[in-house]
């Protein structure tokens, strides 16, 4: 179920071409050609399909593994991946421009296969498998997550005790959330705006909701351009973080007449209300680049405006009754996928080398761990570190038998 195979030529160039920078994942596709440690194994990969996903799926086809893929976002699929992965034989459904509906479908039909392992980035699969297929969920060696977004929301399930498998929270990985989230986000972010609106930074306010890994990602990259950054954020560490970098730190209240862009980054709902838009300037652009569109409060949005255009691709405008200007950009969807290409291969290398991983971790384990959500073991994370210092040509200073003797002994002194 993709939208025109066809298409699938161009997707294999775009894929080989992410390859060549992929070279962490190429390392363990290697690795899993000879040793077919997931033979056994029926994945559903909800994950968007981008170039990069694709050499993730190509590296469990090579180990082993029977795969079904399927977008978790109905704006971030690209179709020519799709196709090419459709091409390959492959069970794919996913098409650019999905409705709600169709979205959901594609979900479902890739449940046919009935897996014994999920991958997630978002955690709609497991909430489907949960609520409509508990006898799926009885078979689930385990899954793995890899959005902040999704891990908040199996913390929950599992806080609950309604969480019905074992998975493994790739998000948290430090050679994931470290670079993938900060500078992954950071540019795609960045590209995506101004692939949709050619934004000159240089100069302007940006408001960035959340000062996670991500916000902290956007943020520096804003600065980087020449941004007055404005950091809107929960948590007082944080916050107190956000201030020593440089940046202004308020509530949104005060910020919303000040920015000429805001984006939201923070996982949570309805970071931006009637209350701020009621205060933006004219023309003041409205972003998100959390993994949900309900960052942005869009239902109201729309009751307030009196006229709603879509001015040009990936950009509607809302006039307000006052006659200020809203944009709002890809649908609140998320803007570095929406209207982008989402991360650069050099940082999903990292992302998808920790879930391939820990798909073999969850083969070989997952009968042995218990219904809950665990981090990624610290040996794959440091193992992915090694690999890609490796890849850089970069080595790591050694200790000596002194050094390793003094760091775990108490007899030594000071």
């Amino acid at each position: 179920m993709v939208k025109d195979l066809a298409l699938a030529e161009a997707g294999e160039k775009r894929i080989e071409w992410a390859r060549r920078h992929m070279p962490v994942l190429d390392r363990i596709k290697e690795e899993f050609e000879r040793e077919k440690p997931l033979k056994g194994a029926r994945i559903v990969a909800c994950l968007h399909v981008t170039v990069e996903t694709a050499n993730l799926i190509t590296t469990l086809v090579a180990g082993g593994a029977e795969v079904a893929v399927t977008g978790s976002n109905p704006l971030s699929t690209q179709d020519e991946v799709a196709a090419a992965l459709a091409a390959r034989g492959l069970f794919v459904y996913a098409f650019r421009g999905e409705n709600e509906t169709e979205y959901y479908d594609c979900i479902k039909k890739a449940l046919e296969l009935k897996p014994n392992v999920s991958l997630d980035d978002g955690a709609d699969t497991i909430a489907i498998i949960h609520k409509e297929h508990p006898e799926l969920a009885a078979q689930m060696l385990g899954g793995c997550e890899e959005t902040t977004t999704g891990v908040v929301r199996l913390r929950a399930m599992a806080e609950d005790k309604a969480l019905l498998y074992p998975v493994i929270a790739v998000n948290d990985a430090e050679t994931k959330m470290m670079f993938d989230n900060r500078y992954g986000t950071g540019q795609s972010t960045l590209h995506g705006i101004m692939q949709a609106t050619n934004f000159l930074f240089a100069g302007k306010t940006v408001v960035v909701c959340g000062y996670g890994w991500c916000g902290r990602g956007f943020a520096m990259r804003a600065k980087g351009l020449g941004a007055n950054v404005i950091v809107i954020e929960i948590e007082p560490r944080k916050a107190l973080e956000a201030a020593m970098d440089g940046y202004r730190v308020m509530p949104l209240g005060q910020a919303a007449p000040l920015g000429d862009l805001f984006v939201t980054l923070t996982g949570n709902i309805n970071v931006l209300r009637k209350e701020h838009f009621a205060l933006m300037k004219d023309q003041a652009i409205v972003a998100n680049s959390g993994h949900f569109n309900v960052e942005i409060d869009i239902p109201a949005l729309e009751k307030m405006a009196g006229e709603k255009n879509e001015i040009q691709n990936n950009v509607t405008e809302y006039k307000l009754p006052d006659g200020r200007r809203l944009y709002l950009l890809a649908e609140g969807r998320l803007i570095n996928l929406a209207a982008a290409y989402g991360h650069p291969p050099e940082v999903m290398d990292m992302s998808f080398a920790n879930q391939a991983l820990s798909v073999r971790y969850i083969v070989e384990q997952g009968r042995s761990l218990k219904k809950s959500v665990y981090s990624v073991p610290v040996e794959i994370d440091r193992r992915v570190a090694e690999l890609k210092l490796a890849s850089m040509g970069l080595e790591t200073e050694k200790l000596t038998a002194e050094q390793e003797k003094y760091l775990h002994s108490w007899q030594m002194g000071t």
